[in-house]
């Protein structure tokens, strides 16, 4: 395995990420995001590529696969498992590596979902560059909100999961970006996602 810059990187490269990418898996999962990203689509009209940052195994590609069949596809994986995956999806370019290290070929949309909840503190203004590089016009940014930075114990492990206003803070840093539209996607809902606040930003 490679050593990377931050204990957050390693611990995602690492066992712990194998754990879950294995969790990970199933077609309602995949009918959940189809769900999720027709919402957001709906306000975006036609978009021709799209990249991921920090894709796991795919999910997200497999439903916008679904629902943009010419879309040209792009992901950043950092675990060895997921990006196998990602591999077995298909007509999808995957760099195999860490979003704060790896050139991102820019697309029409980049996309981050449950990852920047991962990434410490310190290293957001460099996740917050790779995105806003990635995105020629959407931005979707899908995380646990709070609307102040804190902590939380995530499955025994501390520093490993934080919530803050990631999209807010985008919006103050890029005056470029623009808020489109935003939602929260609940666990007990027909599609459920994992209580995710879902953010499309548009730059103009």
């Amino acid at each position: 395995m490679t050593a990377f810059k931050t204990e957050q990187e390693n611990f995602w490269a690492g066992a712990f990420g194998d754990e879950y990418t294995e969790r990970n898996v199933g077609l309602d999962r995949v009918a959940s995001n189809c769900a999720l990203f027709s919402k957001i689509l709906a306000r975006t009209g036609p978009v021709a590529s799209i990249v991921e940052l920090g894709a796991n195994v795919g999910l997200n590609l497999r439903a916008l696969r679904r629902l943009l069949p010419a879309a040209k596809l792009s992901a950043v994986e950092i675990n060895d498992q997921a990006v196998a995956e990602l591999h077995r999806i298909g007509d999808v370019n995957v760099v195999h590596g860490s979003l704060l290290d790896e050139t991102v070929v820019p697309a029409d949309m980049a996309l981050i979902k449950g990852v920047l909840i991962h990434i410490a503190p310190d290293n957001l203004s460099r996740a917050y560059e790779r995105l806003n590089a990635a995105a020629t016009r959407w931005l979707v940014v899908a995380e646990y909100y709070n609307p102040t930075p804190i902590e939380v114990s995530y499955r025994g492990h501390s520093n490993r999961l934080f919530k803050r206003d990631f999209a807010g803070e985008m919006l103050d840093r890029y005056s470029d970006l623009h808020l489109v539209d935003c939602g929260f996607a609940y666990h007990r809902g027909p599609f459920p996602q994992d209580d995710l606040t879902w953010f499309l930003l548009e730059r103009r």
